[in-house]
C-alpha cells in the first residue's frame, strides 16, 4: 500500500474516498443515466397489467316483509372477525372460481393458459427438470391456477368490507371478473338461504302433522279426566265443588247475620214490654200498619178527653166512655206488640234452622272439595302436557309459515351487498415507469460510488498510517494539552466572576520549582473519581494555560467513563475555543440573559465524550446580574452528570463564593507552571474563606517535592 509499511496500523481516509468519487463524477453520472435509460426501456417493453376492485359489505339482511318482532335474528351469522375471514376464504373457494370461469368462458382466453404457447426459457427449465412441465396438469387446473395468481381477496382493516381485486392484461377482463365473482358469491349465499328454508319446510311438515295428533290426544285425555272425576270447569277457574263450597259459605254468613239481627230485635221488644216503656220508637213496631192505626186512635181519644176535661167533670158519662175506649185501645196495642214480638222471634228461629242446614251442607261440600283437589292434581299434569304440545305446535306453525314465505329467490337476500363495483381501469398498475426509473438511477448511483470506494481501498490510496503507532503513547493529559495549547503562554484575563481590574505592568515571575511529584492531571482525575465529587471549581491564576489543563482534566475523566461537563466561566473563553466547534454557540451568558434554553447551551467536545457549556455570546455584564442563579444551574447539572467542572479562570475567592452556597466543594488550583508563592497565597485565601478541599493540579506528571504537603 502506498505510504504504509507492513508494521504500521492503518486507518481509512474518508476524505480520500469522497475525493475519489468526486473526481470520477462524470463517469458516475454517465453510468447513472445509462442505468436509468435501460430501466426506462425495460419498463416500456413489459406488457402492462391492469387491476380493478369490487368491494362487498358483509351485513345481516332480512326480507322487507319479515316480522320485526321475530327472534330469528339470533339465527343469522355472527359478524365478527372470524366470520369475515371465513367469507374471505369462501370467495377464494374452488366452487366459486369454477362458476366464474365457466360463466365468463375464461378457458378460451390464451392469457389463462400460457402453457399452451410456452416459451424458450420454460422449455429449457423443463428439459433440465428444474421446472415441472405445466402440460402435465389438466387444462381446468391450469386455468384455475392462472386465475388464482391474478386474484386477491382481502378484508379492509377495521371494517366488515371485503375487497376483490383482479389483475389482467385486458382492462375489460380486469373489471369484469371482480363483478362476476361478487354476483356469484351473492347468488351462492342467497341460494344457501333458500336451501335452508326449503329444508326447514320439508322437515316441519311431518313434525307439525305429528304434533297435531299429539295435541288432540292430550286435550281428549283432559276432557275424559274431567268428566270421570266431576271436575267441571267454572268461570272462576276452580272446580265445581270448590265453587259450591264458596257459595254455601257466603250464604251461611248471610243467614247467620239475619239470625243475629232477628234475635236482637226480639230482645229489644221484650225489654220494652218488661219495663213498660213506650214501644213506638222500635223499628219493628213503627213499621206495622196496625200499630200505626192504633196509635192514631189512641192519640185522638186522648185529645178528646183533654178537651172535655175542661168543661165536664171527671164522672161525666161521656168522659168515662172515652176513658174506657182509651183503655181498650192500649190493650189492643199491647196485644199487637206481642204479635210483633212473636213474628220477630219466628224470624230468628227460621234463621237458626237455615243456619243449621247450611252448616250441614258445608261439611259435605268440604269433603267433596278435598277429593276434587286430589283429583285436580292429575288434571293439571294432563293440562300441562297438552299446553306444552300446543305451544310447540304453534311455534312450528310460525316457523313453517316464515320458511314458506321465503321460498321465493327474492325473499332471501344474501348477508352481503356490493358497495363498490369495479370499473374498467384506464392506467396500468404495472409497470410504473417513473418509480422504476428513479429507483434504478439511485441504485446505479450508489453502486457506482461503492465500486469506486472499493477500488480506492484495494489500491491503498484511501489508507493512512495511524499517528504514533511506532512511538509509545503519551499520557492522556499530555496529548490533550499538546493539542489544546497552540502557544506556550497566553495573557491572563480576568474571570467572568471577577470585578474589572486595571492592567498592571508585567513583572518578572518567580522561577518555578524544578522537583515535581504526583500532582498531575491524571492524579487529580483519579482523586476526583475516587472521592465521588459532584462539583469542582477550577481556578487558573496563570490564565489560559491553567484553563487548558482543566480541559485536559475533563477529557481525561471522560476517557475513563465519567459523565463530565465543563462550564466556561472564564473571561477569555479559552475552554470554549479548545472544545467547541462553533465559537458563537449559546452558553452561560445566553442562559443567564434568557436568550437561550437550558438544553441549547450543552454541547459536545470535539475530541472526547465530555460535554461543554460555552461562554456564550451575550453581554457578560448583563449576564452577571443574574449570577445568583448560577447555583441553581450547577445543582441541575450535578443531578445529570457524575462531575461538573466550573473553569473560572483567574477568579478570586469572592467570585467563587457566588457560585455555590456550600463550602464543601472541590477547589482545583490549575497551575501548569507551579510558582510556590502564588500557590501558597491562593491556597491561604481559600482556606480563610472556609474552603478546606483545595487541590493543586500541574500540567505535568510531577510537581515540586518540597511543596507544602497540605496543598494536596
Amino acid at each position: 500500500m502506498s505510504g504504509v509499511t507492513g508494521n504500521q496500523d492503518v486507518d481509512i481516509d474518508l476524505g480520500q474516498l469522497v475525493r475519489a468519487v468526486w473526481a470520477r463524477r462524470l463517469k458516475v453520472v454517465a453510468v447513472t443515466l445509462i442505468g436509468a435509460g435501460v430501466a426506462f426501456a425495460g419498463a416500456k417493453m413489459i406488457s402492462p397489467k391492469y387491476s380493478a376492485e369490487t368491494r362487498l359489505l358483509i351485513e345481516q339482511r332480512a326480507p322487507a316483509f319479515a316480522n320485526i318482532q321475530s327472534n330469528d335474528g339470533n339465527a343469522g351469522p355472527l359478524l365478527d372477525e372470524l366470520n369475515i375471514a371465513s367469507q374471505v376464504q369462501l370467495l377464494q373457494s374452488a366452487d366459486i372460481i369454477k362458476q366464474v370461469i365457466n360463466s365468463e368462458k375464461l378457458y378460451e382466453l390464451p392469457e389463462f393458459d400460457d402453457a399452451v404457447n410456452g416459451s424458450a426459457l420454460s422449455d429449457i427449465l423443463v428439459a433440465l427438470h428444474i421446472k415441472k412441465n405445466p402440460l402435465e396438469n389438466p387444462p381446468e387446473e391450469r386455468v384455475i391456477d392462472a386465475f388464482i395468481e391474478r386474484l386477491q381477496v382481502y378484508q379492509v382493516p377495521g371494517s366488515r368490507v371485503i375487497g376483490i381485486t383482479f389483475t389482467s392484461k385486458d382492462p375489460k377482463i380486469a373489471a369484469r371478473i371482480p363483478n362476476a365473482m361478487a354476483n356469484v358469491y351473492l347468488a351462492t349465499q342467497s341460494g344457501a338461504k333458500l336451501d335452508t328454508n326449503s329444508e326447514a319446510t320439508r322437515w316441519l311438515e311431518p313434525e307439525i302433522e305429528n304434533l297435531r295428533k299429539k295435541v288432540n290426544d292430550a286435550e281428549q285425555k283432559v276432557a275424559e279426566y274431567r268428566a270421570k272425576h266431576g271436575l267441571l270447569p267454572t268461570n272462576g277457574g276452580s272446580n265445581f265443588p270448590q265453587q259450591q263450597l264458596n257459595d254455601i259459605s257466603v250464604e251461611l254468613t248471610r243467614v247467620r247475620g239475619e239470625k243475629a239481627n232477628a234475635e236482637a230485635r226480639a230482645q229489644s221488644v221484650r225489654n220494652a214490654l218488661a219495663s213498660g216503656e213506650a214501644s213506638d220508637t222500635l223499628p219493628d213496631i213503627m213499621s206495622s200498619q196496625s200499630m200505626q192505626r192504633l196509635k192514631a186512635t189512641e192519640s185522638g181519644l186522648q185529645s178528646q178527653i183533654s178537651d172535655l176535661s175542661t168543661s165536664l167533670l171527671n164522672n161525666h158519662p161521656k168522659l168515662k166512655s172515652l176513658r174506657a175506649q182509651l183503655a181498650d185501645i192500649k190493650t189492643q196495642i199491647r196485644q199487637e206488640t206481642q204479635k210483633i214480638l212473636a213474628s220477630v222471634e219466628g224470624e230468628a228461629k227460621v234463621a237458626g234452622l237455615r243456619t243449621a242446614e247450611l252448616e250441614r251442607q258445608s261439611g259435605t261440600l268440604r269433603a267433596n272439595s278435598a277429593q276434587a283437589g286430589e283429583d285436580e292434581v292429575g288434571l293439571n299434569a294432563l293440562q300441562r302436557e297438552a299446553n306444552a304440545q300446543r305451544q310447540l305446535l304453534e311455534t312450528y306453525l310460525a316457523r313453517y309459515r316464515e320458511a314458506a314465505s321465503r321460498a321465493d329467490s327474492n325473499s332471501s337476500p344474501a348477508d352481503a351487498r356490493i358497495v363498490s363495483r369495479a370499473i374498467e381501469p384506464v392506467d396500468p398498475y404495472f409497470p410504473k415507469v417513473v418509480p422504476i426509473v428513479v429507483v434504478a438511477a439511485v441504485a446505479t448511483l450508489v453502486m457506482s460510488a461503492i465500486v469506486i470506494m472499493l477500488a480506492e481501498l484495494f489500491s491503498g490510496r484511501a489508507l493512512r498510517p495511524v499517528d504514533g503507532s511506532v512511538e509509545p503513547a503519551a499520557p492522556i493529559e499530555e496529548k490533550t494539552q499538546a493539542a489544546a495549547a497552540p502557544k506556550a503562554k497566553r495573557d491572563v484575563k480576568p474571570s467572568m466572576l471577577s470585578a474589572p481590574v486595571e492592567e498592571e505592568p508585567a513583572q518578572e515571575a518567580p522561577a518555578p520549582l524544578e522537583d515535581e511529584s504526583e500532582f498531575s492531571i491524571s492524579s487529580v482525575a483519579h482523586y476526583l473519581t475516587s472521592s465521588r465529587a459532584t462539583l469542582a471549581v477550577a481556578i487558573s491564576p496563570t490564565g489560559d494555560d491553567g484553563s487548558a489543563a482543566t480541559v485536559s482534566l475533563a477529557r481525561a475523566l471522560a476517557d475513563v467513563g465519567q459523565r463530565v461537563v465543563l462550564v466556561d466561566m472564564t473571561g477569555s473563553g479559552y475552554p470554549t475555543e479548545l472544545m467547541g466547534d462553533d465559537p458563537n454557540a449559546p452558553g452561560v451568558t445566553d442562559l443567564l440573559c434568557g436568550a437561550a434554553a437550558f438544553g441549547e447551551t450543552i454541547h459536545g467536545d470535539r475530541d472526547s465524550d465530555a460535554h461543554l457549556i460555552p461562554q456564550g455570546i451575550s453581554d457578560i455584564r448583563q449576564a452577571m446580574r443574574g449570577a445568583d442563579r448560577l447555583s441553581l444551574l450547577l445543582d441541575a447539572l450535578s443531578s445529570a452528570y457524575d462531575l461538573v467542572i466550573v473553569e473560572c479562570g483567574a477568579a478570586d475567592v469572592a467570585g467563587v463564593s457566588r457560585l455555590t452556597r456550600s463550602k464543601d466543594v472541590e477547589i482545583i488550583l490549575s497551575m501548569p507552571d507551579v510558582i510556590e508563592e502564588e500557590f501558597v497565597v491562593a491556597m491561604t485565601e481559600f482556606e480563610k474563606a472556609g474552603y478546606q478541599r483545595v487541590v493543586l493540579m500541574s500540567g505535568d506528571e510531577t510537581i515540586a517535592e518540597d511543596l507544602p504537603r497540605r496543598a494536596a
